[in-house]
């Protein structure tokens, strides 16, 4: 059986700026990747139906024998026994979206003659980027249960270290801690392979720190927070999401907030997720262009791959950044923000892409990753597909 984890387009653009660097699939929920989630539970590699610009990097294998899974589901087993039992030629759904496809070739504008299953339990699926947050902890809680089943943690040996709520707790070999408050009693805690855990950190869960990733002395997790692997954190983060390769490794305040990859905050950076007014939160929406009402009264930023800001930068509830920003100077920004920008509260212009480019060659060097002519081209599409958004290059 060949798995593929298709992008349903409408999802696709909801969970833009995110899906302009990855499928749909390759987004952070939890402690892994909705891909990583599948490939777990099924024992088998993925690959990806997505933008063809993307598949290079993210490529499609195709066979005789496939089973098409919507890259924003989120797997549990009983889903898991669901799709697995479909037969050829039919649809596992809920609602108007397709869950999954056994099928050799998927067309999802040519679905009516495919025998439909309905799927009548509960189905996690990330629809919109403000999702990625509001459902963290659930799936942090699913995805230790997946990675830590029948498995020892290794022992915090730091005499100085105070745990509650251990049996919550897991620790990969490699990582080290020294002098922290980890609180679990609320929610698992997960601690990579070859982490590092400052003095003074103190860390409420749900919470997974991703492998080679550092959390700052002194910092402060409370709660429901994600951090992928190779990220340096530290100062206060709540119910926020970095995905990877990322640092904000100073003081300053994040909440509700999910930050792509390769990206770097200043010192004092700082985010608001309440308006003063206590009315839900309006994002920039790239399926409306335009911007829309999320619902949800707690909404920091959402931050592109490859974007970056100043110290003491400011950003108002509700901020939309795109991919390879930079950002800084005095008072706060506009809240959507376009891939490609350089600039502030002042003025905006563009980022060229052949800099942007530069910098993003000299950032992933420092992890020893090569940037290379596929990241290339990603970055010069999405410079592309932008271009309408930074309207001052019309003027």
């Amino acid at each position: 059986m060949n798995v593929i984890l298709f992008d349903e387009p409408t999802i696709r653009l909801s969970l833009l700026p995110f899906t302009f660097t990855r499928p749909v699939s390759e987004i952070r929920v939890g402690i892994l990747t909705i891909s990583e989630k599948w490939a777990r539970r099924l024992k088998t590699d993925v690959s990806f139906s997505t933008e063809a610009y993307l598949s290079e990097k993210f490529p499609l294998i195709d066979t005789e024998d496939n089973l098409w899974i919507n890259g924003a589901v989120c797997p549990d087993e009983a889903l898991l026994e669901a799709i697995l039992s479909l037969s050829e030629n039919t649809l596992l759904t809920t609602g108007e979206q397709v869950i999954a496809a056994k099928v050799n070739q998927l067309n999802l504008q040519q679905l009516d003659a495919m025998e439909k299953f309905p799927y009548d339990r509960p189905v996690t699926i990330i629809g919109n980027t403000w999702e990625i947050f509001k459902k963290n902890a659930e799936q942090i809680r699913a995805d230790f249960d997946l990675i830590t089943h029948n498995r020892t943690s290794a022992d915090i040996i730091d005499p100085h270290t105070i745990v509650y709520g251990e049996e919550n707790v897991f620790i990969e070999e490699g990582a080290t801690i020294k002098a922290a408050v980890i609180n679990a009693e609320k929610g698992p805690i997960y601690i990579g392979k070859n982490t590092e855990v400052s003095e003074g950190a103190m860390i409420r869960g749900a919470f997974s720190l991703g492998e080679g990733s550092v959390l700052s002395m002194g910092a402060k997790i409370r709660g429901d927070s994600s951090v992928g692997p190779y990220c340096k954190v530290g100062g206060e983060v709540s119910n926020s999401v970095i995905f990877g390769y990322s640092n904000k490794g100073h003081e300053g305040y994040i909440g509700n907030t999910v930050i792509g990859e390769w990206c770097n905050l200043g010192a004092d950076t700082n985010t608001s997720n309440l308006k003063n007014n206590y009315t839900p939160v309006r994002l920039w929406s790239y399926k409306h262009d335009s911007f829309s009402d999320t619902g949800e009264t707690f909404c920091g930023m959402m931050m592109g791959d490859h974007s970056k800001c100043g110290i003491n930068t400011m950003f108002n509830t509700g901020t939309v950044v795109g991919v390879s920003c930079n950002i800084f100077g005095a008072g706060q920004p506009r809240n959507f923000i376009p891939s490609f920008t350089w600039g502030g509260a002042t003025g905006l212009e563009t980022y060229r892409a052949e800099k942007a480019c530069e910098v993003a060659e000299k950032v992933m060097e420092r992890r020893q990753i090569i940037f290379d002519k596929t990241e290339r081209d990603i970055l010069d599409k999405v410079f592309e597909l932008t271009a309408k958004y930074r309207t001052w290059e019309k003027e």
